[in-house]
């Protein structure tokens, strides 16, 4: 653990271009009708990405660490939740220049054994405009699946006034992972994700997710009319299952989440609209 805190403060800095095409690949994966030069809210998860050499990747197909991120020897590795901020808009053709840095490890025991958090902070600048800060909060577990929570409320109780549901297949999943760049095997690798890490089947990513209850918001809502929204993933959602969107405003306070097919809490995440 004392090894891993020499990594607290360390930065990188990465660049990157919005170019027409990534924006339009970005609105055709998620079905997104938006037109214009102004991204949806949540591009910023497909710029500025790792670009480790394929040889180089472990064999749950992520970048080695101990570069940017601390060597810590626990096998599994999930995204657990970030808080954002939207400063500006990302337009179409922006330099997009992202510095992250190290917040903070920290260990921990939970029921599953382990744990170890490391918190991420990231600046995305767009023609060197602040437009994104996010903190995401990256935790490394040990082998097997992460415990299902119990089934949650009702996803379509009446006091969710937004309502969208999907059924995310593998075509869904696989573009997301091009757009990113994320070789986790748990979204594309049926046998690995079952027979390695423990999962009943493809795992919905995280920011995909969140990128989903976003596009929930831009459809009621108008395009970048969030000033923020943090999110937490709770149980794993599985390509081929239902996945709940829902949605409910209190004034300018959101609250969202999704749901299984079976009424597990997926993700919870609550959200500002932009005064």
């Amino acid at each position: 653990m004392s090894d891993w805190q020499a990594w607290v403060g360390k930065e990188q800095v990465q660049t990157d271009k919005l170019t027409p095409a990534v924006l339009d690949r970005f609105r055709a994966t998620i079905d997104s009708d938006a037109k214009g030069d102004v991204a949806p809210q949540g591009i910023h998860f497909a710029l500025c990405l790792p670009d480790a050499a394929t040889a180089s990747l472990g064999p749950d197909g992520h970048p080695p660490r101990g570069g940017f991120l601390p060597p810590v020897e626990l096998p599994r590795r999930m995204w657990a939740s970030s808080s954002i901020e939207f400063l500006a808009p990302i337009h179409c053709g922006a330099a997009i220049r992202r510095v992250s840095r190290i917040a903070a490890v920290r260990a921990k025991s939970g029921s599953t054994g382990a744990l170890v958090f490391v918190d991420v902070e990231h600046r995305s600048f767009a023609d060197d405009v602040l437009a994104v800060t996010e903190t995401q909060c990256l935790v490394y577990r040990s082998d097997g699946a992460p415990a299902a929570s119990a089934p949650g409320p009702d996803a379509n109780a009446p006091d969710w006034p937004w309502q969208r549901s999907l059924v995310p297949q593998p075509p869904l999943l696989f573009r997301f992972s091009a757009l990113t760049f994320n070789s986790h095997r748990i979204h594309y690798d049926l046998p690995y994700a079952r027979d390695a890490e423990g999962y009943r089947g493809l795992v919905v990513h995280g920011p995909l997710t969140a990128t989903l209850l976003l596009d929930l918001c831009a459809r009621q809502l108008g395009p970048n009319a969030l000033s923020r929204l943090a999110f937490r993933g709770v149980s794993p959602a599985y390509a081929g299952e239902a996945l709940h969107l829902r949605g409910r405003a209190e004034g300018n306070d959101l609250t969202l989440a999704a749901f299984g097919s079976d009424g597990r809490d997926v993700m919870t995440a609550k959200a500002t609209i932009r005064g």
